[in-house]
């Protein structure tokens, strides 16, 4: 064929375009794939470290570590309905967290198809039931994972995360020491259900089992932390009233 020809030339072009598409194409698969890989470990790192039960080996690969450690700790995982029922499956573990990549989707559905993923810890004869939340902040989305304990009363530990807060200020919702103030909190008062309420000026939680600090000047963040735990665990209420009575 003339290489200087027209037809050379388109041949040349469509050959060109259809080899760097499929390049492309199996490069994006093969990046989703260790994207979504990613996104799950940071998600089971997540659970566990809301439990306190995540531990960094060094020398060790996270990814393996934090496998290792799931399976270990997370004893039971599944899905809820509305009536607070264990929904059945055939692999509920996989199920739970199918829906917790979509959390804004579970809790967007109506009332009688919602389905809400639990996690349950145990280490040492200590158990711990966690639970995914996940909300609206300033600039995006904001979630996290509340850990009570078998009293499904008191909080025994918190983490939160976002996606795009402003650093040094709602950003801090995602620290330690914010996530801390929740260890020994209750979202009941007496057998009332209350949540947890994030009171702006620090100290103004002192000496309250329901509240904790907001951060400073992450106020509307803050709000919607509050917001966050007190509509989620309200769709948990069935389920935890019924692990209550179920315990006595």
């Amino acid at each position: 064929m003339n290489k200087q020809s027209n037809t050379y030339i388109i041949v040349y072009s469509i050959v060109l375009v259809v080899v760097v598409a499929v390049a492309l194409a199996f490069t994006a698969m093969k990046l989703q794939v260790t994207q979504q890989r990613n996104i799950e470990i940071e998600k089971k790192t997540d659970i566990l470290n809301s439990a306190g039960l995540y531990k960094e080996e060094p020398g060790t690969d996270k990814n393996k570590a934090v496998e290792t450690q799931y399976n270990t700790y997370i004893k039971q995982s599944f899905l809820v309905d509305a009536q607070g029922d264990v929904v059945q499956s055939a692999d509920p573990a996989a199920e739970a967290l199918k829906v917790l990549n979509n959390m804004k989707a579970a809790l967007s559905k109506p009332e009688t198809e919602r389905e809400l993923p639990v996690f349950i810890s145990e280490k040492d004869g200590k158990k711990n039931y966690i639970f995914p939340v996940y909300g609206t902040g300033l600039w995006g989305p904001v979630w996290g994972y509340i850990a009570m304990n078998s009293d499904l009363k008191t909080i025994s530990g918190a983490v939160f995360a976002h996606k795009g807060e402003t650093p040094g200020l709602g950003a801090e919702i995602a620290t330690p020491a914010f996530g801390n103030q929740f260890v020994g909190k209750s979202i009941f008062k007496g057998d009332q259900y209350v949540g947890i309420s994030v009171l702006k000026g620090v100290g103004s939680s002192q000496g309250n089992d329901n509240a904790v600090d907001a951060i400073s000047g992450g106020t509307i963040t803050s709000r919607a932390v509050q917001s966050m735990i007190i509509d989620n665990l309200k769709f948990y209420l069935p389920y935890i009233l019924k692990q209550q009575t179920a315990a006595q």
